[in-house]
């Protein structure tokens, strides 16, 4: 005989279970959080490789604009010093135009240079904002990790006691109820027994044959509605008066064992693909 004792302790081990539920959420979400930080570590890290081997490239041809650089002014210094032993206007002419050229290369490289220079002025700023921003995000991650930690421990403590609860209330039930009744809350949105008014199942609000809501009524058993699953619990309507639907033009009912047989075998084939987080 199913007692308002029985149901009390059903919807007080839905509140826990639920409650538990939560808490095992969100463990499981930490890592997904973490991941997010790690993975913004990761890009910073990246991006301050790719920087200091752009900087390197810019710093060597730097360093050959320079000896370029060098080069021409040395050739231009010398053509200046042979313009004072020259002796033909055809030598004239050729340290002219050797002068004129190593001075328009001088230009040119010292263009580069500059631009060169300015180049990696801003890959060196850039440079040390990201070091500055992996060693903020370390620090954090850091600081993060042993968050989680304290926070993983404080919720697994939590979900301890809340099983220690579970197994006091549920000491004098019927596991396997017990075992579908869990299942049923995970599935259903937190609701895992709802009243029948009529024959009317007020979870799902199917119609339920007569028979069906009759059986409800008399509390012999745990009985679960054929649709939704749920514990049903007989209600009286607010008048005292009951109303029933016909369920002629609702089809028969599948086999209640069945059903339920079926949905349970899914149910464990979906967690057995889920990893265990608790562990």
């Amino acid at each position: 005989m199913v007692t308002e004792d029985d149901l009390d302790k059903l919807r007080s081990l839905q509140d826990i279970i639920c409650e538990k539920i939560n808490l095992e959420n969100s463990i499981r979400e930490i890592p997904k959080l973490l991941g997010t930080q790690e993975e913004l570590l990761t890009r910073l890290k990246k991006t301050f490789i790719d920087k200091n081997q752009e900087y390197e490239k810019v710093k060597g041809a730097e360093t050959e604009f320079k000896k370029l650089l060098t080069d021409a002014e040395f050739i231009r210094e010398k053509a200046e010093k042979n313009m004072d032993v020259i002796n033909t206007q055809r030598e004239y002419e050729a340290l002219d135009k050797e002068i004129r050229d190593a001075s328009e290369k001088e230009q040119q490289y010292r263009k580069e240079l500059q631009q060169k220079e300015r180049v990696l002025g801003e890959l060196d700023a850039q440079i040390k904002q990201h070091t500055a921003l992996i060693e903020q995000q370390e620090k954090e991650l850091k600081e993060r990790l042993k968050g989680i930690e304290a926070e993983t421990t404080e919720k697994q403590k939590q979900i301890e006691a809340l099983r220690k609860k579970e197994s006091k209330l549920t000491e004098n039930l019927d596991t396997e109820v017990v075992f579908k009744f869990e299942r049923i809350i995970k599935n259903k949105m937190g609701v895992g027994i709802v009243a029948i008014k009529g024959n009317v199942c007020m979870g799902c609000h199917m119609i339920l044959p007569i028979e069906f809501a009759n059986r409800v009524r008399l509390g012999e058993e745990f009985v679960f509605c054929p649709y939704c699953s749920r514990i049903l619990f007989y209600e009286e309507t607010a008048d005292g008066e009951e109303s029933f639907f016909d369920t002629e033009d609702t089809g028969a009912l599948s086999d209640l064992d069945d059903m339920e047989e079926d949905e349970y075998e899914e149910d464990e084939e979906e967690e057995s693909s889920n990893i265990d987080y608790e562990e």
